[in-house]
């Protein structure tokens, strides 16, 4: 394992100003707002706020204050921020980012989560952080190979966790952070004493039992279910087929990329369809610019690819095997996925934990860290 340091070279920083600098503006429809993607006035003034004010030196500087290290694991580099608690008998955590997110997403909860006392907490709610970036994102990178798929991942991880020398540890995520996070707790239930997500999906099996009787609330998620597959799904269509295509653009153009990342921003959180309603803009600017400086936009997308058929299976209602560790739930309201909990006591006989909240929405840690911290803290005390 080697120490790592973020040093974005200067002439990157200056070919991200000229590139903003020279977009070429499309035209826009009169009167459309968000109902067909980014409006143009709004991306201007966020690029030219990511040129002229955002200080990415500042935001890796931050990052840096963080031990980071990069360790080859089946042939990929994998980057990760290790953060050991003051607390002597703290429980190892395993935290995973999504897209598109990154490992900046986990910025304001890792203080809390690692050393709690100086935070308000108590000292036996303390973890010991592992937060990687997953291969093709950020720092992971480049990509040697194919086949980078959900279990191949998880199989990382728990690789990552042995070489750290963490016997018992538990997992947490949302988005493919959760996806990865349950499948760690699968692969490696000898060692993992919980999962903890906050994103579940739960689809139908087709049984009309399973969806009889259904509260208006269970209706109301099931129909932002069907909202997702026919109108906000188009990106991971997108990138779950051709993703070698849809690279080129975001790789060459920031504008593009901001478009493409802030779009999930505003219609995933708890915002109105503002994203900085609900995310800090700064903190959003950080993990387009992780995106832009790494480049990977694409190597990123080529994760839907290699995980299409798992979530085809999955909404075809075929299970993977059973996991055996307890599982919790954090759900937030305005997620882009709700879960049922009756589907999700069917796919997780294990789940012995969930919270509802009444705000929040997808980037759980971004827009409502006090929160994730606190059910996180509540989940796995007792489990170590």
């Amino acid at each position: 394992m080697e120490p790592f340091k973020i040093d974005i070279p200067q002439a990157d920083i200056e070919d991200l100003h000229r590139r903003l600098t020279a977009t070429r503006w499309p035209q826009e429809l009169p009167g459309v707002g968000w109902k067909r993607g980014v409006p143009l006035d709004y991306l201007r003034e966020l690029a030219e706020y990511w040129r002229d004010e955002y200080d990415w030196r500042s935001a890796e500087a931050e990052l840096n204050q963080i031990p980071q290290y990069t360790t080859e694991i089946d042939g990929a580099t994998i980057h990760f921020l290790h953060v050991r608690s003051p607390e002597p008998d703290a429980t190892p955590l395993l935290l995973t980012h999504g897209w598109p997110g990154s490992v900046a997403e986990f910025l304001d909860v890792i203080g809390p989560l690692s050393d709690p006392r100086a935070h308000g907490g108590a000292a036996a709610d303390a973890f010991h952080l592992v937060i990687p970036s997953i291969p093709g994102y950020g720092f992971s990178q480049p990509l040697a190979e194919t086949g980078w798929d959900v279990p191949r991942i998880a199989a990382a991880w728990a690789e990552l966790m042995r070489r750290l020398g963490y016997e018992r540890y538990g997992t947490q995520g949302g988005d493919a952070g959760s996806v990865i996070s349950l499948e760690v707790a699968r692969t490696d239930p000898g060692h993992v004493i919980g999962a903890h997500v906050n994103m579940l999906m739960t689809f139908p099996s087709g049984d009309p039992a399973e969806l009889a009787g259904l509260s208006e609330t269970d209706q109301a998620r099931l129909g932002k279910l069907a909202r997702f597959d026919a109108e906000l799904s188009g990106y991971m269509k997108v990138m779950a087929t051709r993703p070698q295509t849809i690279a080129y653009g975001l790789n060459d153009s920031p504008a593009g990329l901001l478009a493409w990342i802030v779009e999930k921003f505003g219609e995933w959180t708890d915002s109105g369809g503002v994203p900085e309603d609900a995310v800090n803009r700064d903190r959003m600017l950080t993990i387009v610019s992780i995106y832009w400086f790494t480049q990977s936009a694409g190597p990123s997308a080529h994760f839907y690819y290699e995980g299409a058929e798992g979530v085809r299976q999955a909404a075809a209602g075929v299970q993977p095997p059973p996991i055996t560790t307890p599982v919790g739930v954090a759900v937030f309201p305005h997620d882009i996925f709700v879960p049922l909990r009756r589907l999700a006591d069917r796919d997780l006989p294990t789940l012995s934990h969930w919270t509802e909240f009444d705000h929040g929405g997808h980037f759980a840690a971004l827009e409502q860290p006090a929160l994730l911290t606190a059910d996180v803290r509540s989940f796995f005390r007792g489990l170590a």
